[in-house]
Order: structure tokens, then C-alpha cells, then sequence
């Protein structure tokens, strides 16, 4: 979606970024579950530009279910909410994980970025390789794993929209997190630290002269 309403919409735009949810439709029907995309419309939006969604999502086997929360809030979701509940009572969704437990922890780092990211190549030091063995070692080999990467992109630079195939994916670091029961695995540039805004709340936090914080809300 674009920053803020648009009258007439962007039909073609649209039809160009739609691979990027179609690939997220992919990634959830690899564990075997059925998908209900919810199409939160926005009062810019156009009905040229729903169709397009919906059109897309249907054609990849996934149920799009158009609401309105945005404006009218939990009424607006409703079908939404009726849509997921008659999916979990059909009995379709047969789950299995992306890979077994007991997969090396660089197989598994591997599948995560060829079958969900699309890498054409994963790579990484020695010295990750062996931190990984020494996990292994210690008893930690059948943890997930949590990849630490840029979320504007499926690949590793924030710059690659859509749904880039073939790219690295490089490996700079991994980390344990021995008491959440993960390896985080840190991928290309990303910086790890507290997920933050373009512009904080804090910044409109304030103490006004009777002594009151304003801002909070």
C-alpha cells in the first residue's frame, strides 16, 4: 500500500507489488495450513485495486476476504473472523514444520533461506560454522532457528522488492538464546536492536508545567 489514500488508485503498481504477498500465500501453504488473506480497505482505496487482490490471492488458492476494521473496527473484521473459524472447523490444514528437529543447525539456516527466502546461495565464515558445531556440541543442535534479517525484503537488501529469487544470503553472526530455546541467526547488515519508527513516541512525550506527562497516548 502507498503512503496514504490515492482517488483513482494505482492499478498497475499494484499488480506489480502483489508478488510479494503471493509469496508470503507461499511461504504459509509450505506448512501445509489453508491461507485467509485479509484485505483491510482503506477508504482510498479503489475497487479496481481490491479485484486485483483478490483476484491474485484466489489464483494462488488462498481465501481474500475484503474488511473494513481500518474504519469501522471489530464489525468490520467480522467476515474475516468468520472465514478463519470456518477454515480451522473444515479439518483441511495438515501442518508440518519446514524442517525436523533434528536437522543440523546450518541445514536448517539452509532451508530457511532457500525455501522461504529464495536465496540462490547461503553463506557465511568459518567461525560461524564452528560456533554452530560448539552449540550442537552443548546440547543446543535441536533449536529452531530465528534468522535476524531486514523485513523489507525477502532477500538481504532493503532495497530488493517484490519477490527476488536467486540472491545470498550471507550469514554474519549467529547467537544463542539458550532460555526463549532458539539460534538467532544474524543475515547480512541487519541491526539487532528494540524495533523502532521512523519517529519514536518519545519524541512526543512531554512533562507540561503542571508537572504532567503528555504524550503517552
Amino acid at each position: 500500500r502507498g503512503q496514504g489514500p490515492s482517488r483513482h488508485g494505482n492499478v498497475a503498481a499494484l499488480k506489480e507489488g502483489v508478488v510479494n504477498l503471493l509469496r508470503h500465500v507461499e511461504n504459509l501453504q509450505q506448512f501445509g495450513v489453508p491461507v485467509v488473506v485479509g484485505l483491510n480497505r482503506f477508504t482510498g482505496d479503489t475497487d479496481a485495486e481490491v479485484q486485483v487482490i483478490l483476484n491474485a490471492c484466489a489464483a494462488a488458492g488462498a481465501e481474500a476476504i475484503e474488511c473494513t476494521h481500518w474504519a469501522e473496527g471489530g464489525a468490520g473484521a467480522e467476515t474475516l473472523a468468520k472465514a478463519v473459524v470456518a477454515q480451522i472447523d473444515s479439518g483441511k490444514a495438515d501442518y508440518k514444520p519446514l524442517y525436523p528437529e533434528d536437522m543440523k543447525l546450518w541445514e536448517k539456516i539452509e532451508t530457511i533461506a532457500t525455501k522461504i527466502y529464495r536465496a540462490g546461495s547461503v553463506t557465511t565464515t568459518p567461525a560461524v560454522k564452528n560456533q554452530l558445531k560448539a552449540y550442537e556440541d552443548a546440547g543446543y543442535g535441536k533449536f529452531p532457528v530465528c534468522m535476524a534479517k531486514t523485513p523489507l525484503s525477502f532477500s538481504t537488501d532493503p532495497t530488493a522488492y517484490g519477490a527476488p529469487e536467486g540472491h545470498e544470503v550471507n550469514i554474519r553472526e549467529v547467537r544463542l538464546s539458550a532460555g526463549a530455546g532458539f539460534i538467532v541467526a544474524i543475515c547480512g547488515s541487519v541491526m539487532t536492536m528494540p524495533g523502532l519508527p521512523r519517529v519514536p513516541a518519545a519524541n512526543s512525550i512531554t512533562v507540561n508545567d503542571a508537572g504532567e506527562i503528555e504524550g503517552l497516548f
